[in-house]
């Protein structure tokens, strides 16, 4: 069996993939000759060479989102689709804690203060502490989040698309049919939705300014989902007490973009997950070496793809 590696990789990332195949023969590195005679690729290419790829019969993604590779004629019948869902729930949870405790505490004031040696009084801060916040798309990352806020005394709602089960990282659950009454009872607005054909252009003008008066909004889900004319006018109303956003459409967000002007935006570069923490490239490794284990045994691989959805099933 051939296995090609295109996603970085540290010495000790080999050494843990070689001992879940050690009889396969490894390839490291986005080498063209090697993708065409590999059985499995570990890591993301560009969706429209998976087709032409004639020995491919497994791709794992480093991603968490495989809906590009969903599309109608890109994967070839019987080659197996798995993701990175599972590891990106500690980082960008965390991401998302620090954006905001940064837009609640007055940090960007304080900040810019201490550059002009000012020592000066910014006002009252808010608490996520007695907050309600409401996480949209309660998946892996939305369940880390959920379980963090509640730790910190917030209540939680929680959006799924399917089920209103509830969850023991939300305080009340519900579906997309319940999402106007939701956001407009919280105080804070996460929203951590993959990019599916139900999510785009979700958050309009009327979702804004629909949401309570002086609420925080958060998006590191997708940033396809946000019509970010209707986001700047929320902010520069006042409507929206602050926003931060990882994703932006287009990425990168150009210089020239309006968005950049509004007012209590916090703006990342889609940072929030990828490899920027430590534990999440080990924790991709990890699922990927787990599924090269049960897919040389035959058995169910973790982390199937949904073909209509483009994230886990």
């Amino acid at each position: 069996m051939k296995v090609s590696v295109v996603m970085p990789v540290t010495d000790t990332h080999k050494a843990a993939l070689k001992k879940a195949a050690p009889n396969a023969e490894f390839t490291f590195g986005k080498n063209e000759a090697a993708l065409k005679e590999a059985d499995v690729i570990i890591g993301n290419i560009a969706p429209q060479k998976v087709k032409t790829l004639p020995k491919l019969r497994f791709l794992q993604l480093n991603s968490a989102g495989a809906n590009t590779y969903c599309e109608p004629g890109i994967l070839p019948d019987g080659v197996a689709l798995t993701n990175a869902t599972g590891a990106y729930g500690i980082a960008i949870s965390e991401h998302i804690l620090a954006t905001l405790l940064f837009l609640m505490k007055h940090l960007p004031t304080y900040y810019d203060q201490g550059k002009a040696h000012c020592w000066k009084d910014a006002g009252p801060v808010r608490t996520l502490y007695g907050s309600t916040v409401a996480v949209i798309g309660f998946g892996d990352i939305g369940r880390h989040f959920g379980r963090i806020a509640k730790a910190m005394g917030a209540y939680v709602l929680g959006v799924r698309r399917r089920s209103s089960d509830l969850v023991p990282e939300a305080d009340e659950m519900g579906t997309f049919a319940l999402l106007g009454d939701i956001l407009a009872r919280a105080d804070v607005v996460v929203s951590c939705l993959p990019d599916t054909p139900a999510t785009q252009g979700l958050y309009t003008e009327k979702r804004f300014f629909g949401m309570k008066q002086g609420a925080l909004f958060v998006n590191i889900g997708r940033g396809n989902a946000v019509d970010q004319d209707a986001l700047k006018m929320a902010l520069q109303s006042g409507h929206l007490a602050g926003a931060a956003i990882d994703v932006a459409t287009p990425e990168p967000l150009p210089e020239s973009d309006p968005l950049w002007e509004a007012p209590n935006l916090l703006v990342t570069p889609h940072v929030s997950g990828g490899y920027h923490a430590q534990s999440t490239w080990d924790a991709i490794i990890a699922i990927s070496c787990r599924n090269l284990e049960h897919f040389i045994k035959g058995e169910p691989l973790e982390n199937i793809v949904d073909r209509e959805t483009g994230y886990r099933k």
